[in-house]
């Protein structure tokens, strides 16, 4: 296990080399990386059906409810379009085959990419590509199950900038992409040394 020797470290580089050495002791067994998966998925596509289930039932047919002076609102809306309402306007057969069909196919894409490379993707990295397929398969349930429509009841904003209705599937997704560049990014930085020495060796 890597330790951090707190008598060589720069104060300013302490929460990066903090960063670096819990991302890289993060390891788990084959066993305990597909109950992850499988605990992940299971919790992530449940909380979003409890939470659509809630909205339809205290949201659908009110008036917004607003908190923390307008900075969170949940209004019930059916969104037959995909993220920000696109596509609300395209025929039936349109809408069918790009946010029904297609989203299903890209959905067992990932599923074989996670079954595939659970025992070796970094457990964040991990975590990350369940979140995502865990919030497409959240919305595609809606899609099946209520004629191409999704449940969205989320709607922040603060003065100058509101965002789009959204859900919790939209949060899984959004969380697990910016896992996923972060994890990246990261990586990254912590490759750099390496080749710059390296590089200095030639």
């Amino acid at each position: 296990m890597k330790l951090i020797n707190f008598n060589k470290i720069q104060p300013k580089s302490f929460l990066k080399e903090l960063i670096l050495n819990t991302i890289s002791t993060m390891q788990l067994s084959s066993r305990s990386r597909l109950l992850l998966v499988f605990l992940l998925s299971l919790s992530c596509i449940g909380c979003d059906r409890v939470t659509k289930n809630l909205a339809k039932e205290h949201l659908k047919g009110k008036e917004m409810i607003h908190y923390l002076n307008k900075t969170v609102t949940l209004v019930y809306v059916e969104n037959k379009g995909a993220f920000m309402s696109m596509g609300a306007d395209w025929s039936d057969s349109l809408s069918f085959w790009t946010l029904t069909v297609l989203p299903l196919l890209v959905m067992v894409a990932f599923a074989y990419y996670i079954l595939r490379n659970y025992k070796k993707l970094p457990t964040v990295q991990l975590a990350a590509w369940v979140m995502v397929f865990s919030g497409g398969i959240g919305n595609l349930v809606d899609r099946v199950l209520f004629d191409r429509h999704v449940t969205d009841f989320i709607l922040l904003g603060v003065p100058g900038f509101q965002t789009g209705i959204f859900n919790v599937a939209d949060v899984f997704v959004t969380t697990g992409a910016i896992l996923l560049l972060s994890h990246s990014f990261i990586t990254a930085i912590k490759k750099k040394p390496e080749n710059d020495n390296d590089t200095a060796t030639a």
